[in-house]
């Protein structure tokens, strides 16, 4: 079945379907989502949506705590390599 023919037949379950089954496909089609791959490390690795939301609440925490080093600290820092 192409995707064409597929959009139609869900479009069709979904026209008719009820509360329960709407919430299913909505948990299925989030599920799906948090698992998209959005960006890949320096390495190559795929990092998935739900994985980056992580990195970057973590990095907002390193940030509240001060765990950060400034633009010229680390330039000064490169000098010496």
């Amino acid at each position: 079945m192409e995707a064409l023919e597929l959009r139609n037949s869900v479009l069709e379950y979904i026209n008719v379907a009820d509360e329960r089954l709407l919430k299913v496909i909505k948990a299925v089609i989030e599920s799906y989502q948090e698992e998209e791959i959005v960006a890949f490390s320096i390495e190559g690795k795929p990092i998935t949506r739900s994985t980056y939301k992580a990195e970057l609440a973590n990095a907002k925490l390193e940030i509240q705590k001060g765990e950060f080093i400034s633009q010229d600290d680390l330039e000064r820092e490169s000098e010496n390599w």
